[in-house]
């Protein structure tokens, strides 16, 4: 599949088929394309917490927020949940700054999901307290986000960016609408 094939297919994916199981084999693969991308000053910060078992899954589930501009959505129902997750932290020991690591490490990851024909979400609004203390993470790794991953069951759209409305919806068929800007808006000198 080309890049951009790839690219369009890693959506923020936020209801799974939870019977679908991620093998620990394939999140450490995914975690080598990250090991392998760019890191800031090639310092390498980046530690994950993975799960893929029902019993640590359902210990990360509560300390999430999903999709914040879908008021009335608490989150994925039992059965559509993801069937693993990965915790993406920065060892504080190595460095307090992290850069943009964090990015290029989940675009890494979510691209190695996408093209196995699974989806994720990045997921920042996390109970990090809470988080730290149930998976007893070491105190010198400082949780960033979390990466939901299972087999996407819902659609995702993109569409055209209308009145500089960014917020993404979902219709009355729960297909999932993302709002994107125009090349023509991104390009400062065209």
């Amino acid at each position: 599949m080309a890049l951009k094939d790839l690219i369009l297919k890693n959506r923020s994916y936020r209801r799974f088929n939870q019977d679908v199981e991620i093998s620990k084999a394939e999140i450490l693969a995914f975690i080598d394309m990250a090991r392998l991308s760019p890191s800031a000053r090639n310092a390498q910060p980046l530690k994950y917490y993975i799960s893929n078992e029902v019993d640590s899954n359902a210990k990360i589930f509560p300390s999430l927020a999903w999709a914040g501009y879908l008021k009335d959505w608490p989150g994925p129902e039992e059965g559509e949940r993801p069937s693993a997750y990965i915790v993406v932290s920065v060892d504080k020991n190595i460095s307090e700054n992290y850069y943009c690591d964090h990015g290029i490490a989940t675009q890494s990851i979510l691209l190695g999901a996408v093209e196995k024909g699974y989806g994720g979400c990045i997921i920042a609004a996390i109970k990090k307290t809470e988080l730290h203390d149930t998976l007893q993470i070491p105190e010198n790794l400082e949780i960033l986000h979390v990466i939901a991953l299972g087999k996407p069951i819902e659609e995702v759209v993109i569409e055209k960016m209308k009145g500089g409305d960014f917020k993404y919806w979902r219709d009355d068929k729960q297909v999932h609408h993302v709002p994107k800007r125009g090349i023509e808006e991104l390009v400062v000198n065209l």
